[in-house]
């Protein structure tokens, strides 16, 4: 017997898989159910391409396989949303540009594709900060998306609020029960920001652990996918199908990939957490040191120690991030001409329709980013900047191998705050450039780290708990991740604010 669309909407990966492997549902109402909220939500503008047709299809493929005792892993069937940075092939991919509107790869993503041999299926491509480079999701060609929470007292009530970004219209599909799961890319805290300010987890693997190859590149040494999903063991089994090595990108790690959902066993006793004294900022809101406690006490719940640390270049990491990124998107993003896809302006000559093309198709912040990383790499700056910020980068992935040796992981607030109002920092860039304060230094050293949803705050908007760990310890921080989920009980939604199909 079905089971009804609203409740389709609310499984998690694991339990739909377990209910669509016991015949309850099949695939392709799981799918349609989804494809309905999706078409009853689009005022959150959280999808830029909605792919109906090619989703039924393949829940219609999942079904055949499922009928015949072919399941492939536990993603067959699933309907997903794949973040508009990813290339699908045949399918418009944009990263959120006016330069690159109508672009239609011929080829697929390492990851998507990785998702799509596992039978997962493709809802749509979700919004996002143009070409990556934006904390809220307010940067994109297609509009702002929306947050699908809202503010129940305080000054937000009544308005808009953001969703984080870049991969802000990942992380709001998920909330907002418009897909099971969702990839999304993570630069300087891409995937774990919008997780903290929507309400949903959201992991960085390791740099290396899943392959950039199709991913349209902001910055090359820092982007990394990882998962978007409702709860940690969604998380781990998406990470599965999603990592591996890959021979297209040089920089992926040929190493195996785990079960990672074997690894949530609850069992932490033992583990050493580190607090670093550096994340805790004067200008920090009691509500999130109040969160950060309450995870520390649950920690020491659940048998492990809970030790104070330091990180002393901390304070360096943003001001550095914000020297090599820009730095690394004006050398990815020279290749935007107008001339080979994409936007094309006509003018007078060549280099006339070059600075014509590039001019109408980057938005501000790319504009804004791209002088910034022009000037670092000049000739007389580069040593004064983008060089001591390479030696800065050092010096914190140095801070974190010394503590490796005291600890097993460590403990910070994913965010300053929670979500505010669209439109509230926009014309001040360095206060947008702070939501990632806290997510930027694991970036930055390449490590695997986490957001998990731990709290409501008074205004009734959710607070993420951040675990960082050492290179390629993917496990320990899910198993850590996935006690402080236990704990924190947190079965708050947006859906009260929302309406959803069904």
């Amino acid at each position: 017997m079905m089971t009804s669309k609203i409740n389709l909407q609310y499984l998690t990966i694991k339990e739909a898989n377990r209910a669509l492997n016991e015949g309850d549902y099949t695939s392709q109402d799981l799918t349609q159910a989804h494809l309905e909220a999706m078409a009853t939500e689009r005022g959150l503008n959280s999808f830029v391409t909605e792919c109906p047709d090619r989703a039924l299809a393949m829940a219609e493929e999942s079904d055949k396989r499922r009928s015949k005792g072919e399941q492939i892993s536990p993603l067959d069937g699933i309907p997903l949303a794949i973040k508009d940075l990813f290339c699908t092939e045949g399918i418009l991919s944009t990263a959120g540009s006016r330069i690159l509107d109508g672009f239609t790869p011929t080829y697929e993503s390492t990851v998507s594709h990785n998702l799509w041999s596992a039978g997962a299926v493709l809802l749509g491509k979700t919004n996002m900060d143009e070409f990556a480079m934006g904390s809220a999701n307010v940067t994109s060609y297609y509009g702002n998306c929306i947050n699908p929470w809202k503010a129940s007292s305080g000054n937000l009530v009544g308005k808009d609020l953001v969703p984080g970004g870049s991969s802000g219209g990942s992380a709001a599909a998920v909330a907002a029960r418009l897909a099971l799961g969702s990839t999304g890319t993570d630069t300087g805290g891409s995937i774990r920001q919008p997780s903290s300010f929507c309400g949903v987890v959201g992991l960085k693997p390791t740099y290396g652990r899943c392959s950039r190859w199709g991913i349209i590149a902001f910055a090359s040494s820092l982007d990394q996918a990882g998962p978007i999903t409702r709860s940690v063991g969604d998380a781990a089994l998406m990470l599965a199908e999603m990592a591996g090595f890959d021979p297209k990108d040089s920089t992926s790690a040929n190493l195996p990939v785990p079960s990672y959902i074997e690894s949530l066993n609850g069992n932490i006793k033992g583990l050493r957490i580190g607090i670093p004294s550096e994340y805790k900022l004067d200008s920090m809101p009691d509500e999130i040191e109040d969160v950060w406690q309450r995870g520390r006490d649950w920690l020491i719940d659940a048998g492990a120690e809970v030790i104070d640390i330091s990180l002393p270049h901390t304070k360096y990491a943003l001001p550095s991030y914000y020297i090599i990124a820009p730095a690394e998107a004006s050398s990815n993003l020279a290749r935007y001409d107008g001339i080979r896809y994409g936007l094309r302006v006509e003018g007078e000559d060549l280099i006339d329709t070059y600075e014509k093309t590039r001019a109408a198709g980057f938005g501000d912040e790319v504009k804004r980013r791209i002088m910034i990383g022009t000037y670092v790499l000049s000739a007389g700056y580069y040593d004064a900047y983008y060089l001591q910020a390479q030696k800065v980068r050092t010096q914190i992935t140095n801070d974190f191998n010394s503590v490796w040796k005291e600890c097993d992981a460590i403990l910070t607030p994913t965010t300053p705050s929670a979500a505010f109002a669209i439109g509230e920092k926009m014309e001040d860039p360095i206060a947008m450039y702070l939501n990632d304060i806290f997510t930027v230094p694991a970036s930055m050293a390449g490590l695997p780290a986490i957001s998990v949803p731990a709290a409501i705050n008074k205004e009734g908007l959710p607070l993420g708990l951040h675990v960082i760990g050492p290179a390629f310890t993917e496990q320990t921080v899910l198993r850590i991740a996935d006690v402080i989920e236990t704990a924190a009980e947190f079965t708050a939604n947006p859906n009260e604010n929302i309406t959803i199909a069904g």
